[in-house]
């Protein structure tokens, strides 16, 4: 005897619309909170990240500034891309996986808080990792890292016209 017999060849009928009491159905947001796309300030913008080896070879010849924590390559790509990018290599010889993807994590950070609303279109930014930026203070990358930002995107002395 075969089990399909007692299963019913009526078709189920259709299922009422599951009720949603909260606009969009997300209750944790109001509607009045939403914000329109597109609608980013100034400060907050996203540097593109960096994945050709020849870009960083070609950063390594641009201006540099050398911390204890890092070194900061900055250079003027002079495309028409308006773009500001950012670069981070940390080598094996700094540690495993684990200690390169944290401080990473970390280089990427500080390059949003400091690098991205000083960046200027076109800019690359290079962030090599060293053996004292692993145990180096939050606060005191920061600091190094907004010093020489200021440092690297001054003139140089050779740049100013002369008169």
């Amino acid at each position: 005897m075969s089990d399909e017999a007692h299963f019913s060849a009526k078709q189920p009928g259709p299922r009422t619309a599951a009720r949603v009491s909260v606009k969009n159905g997300d209750s944790r947001r109001s509607g009045s909170d939403s914000v329109t796309p597109g609608t980013r300030s100034q400060k907050a913008v996203r540097l593109t990240t960096i994945h050709k080896r020849a870009d960083f070879l070609a950063a390594n010849a641009a201006r540099r500034f050398a911390t204890p924590g890092f070194v900061l390559l900055v250079r003027q790509r002079g495309d028409a891309s308006p773009a500001s990018r950012l670069g981070i290599t940390v080598t094996k010889k700094i540690g495993g996986a684990v200690v390169r993807n944290r401080m990473k994590r970390r280089f990427r950070a500080l390059a949003q808080s400091v690098i991205a609303p000083l960046a200027r279109p076109g800019d690359d930014h290079i962030l090599i990792g060293r053996a004292g930026g692993v145990e180096r203070d939050y606060d005191r990358l920061h600091a190094e890292l907004s010093a020489a930002i200021q440092k690297v995107l001054a003139p140089k002395p050779s740049d100013k016209p002369k008169k």
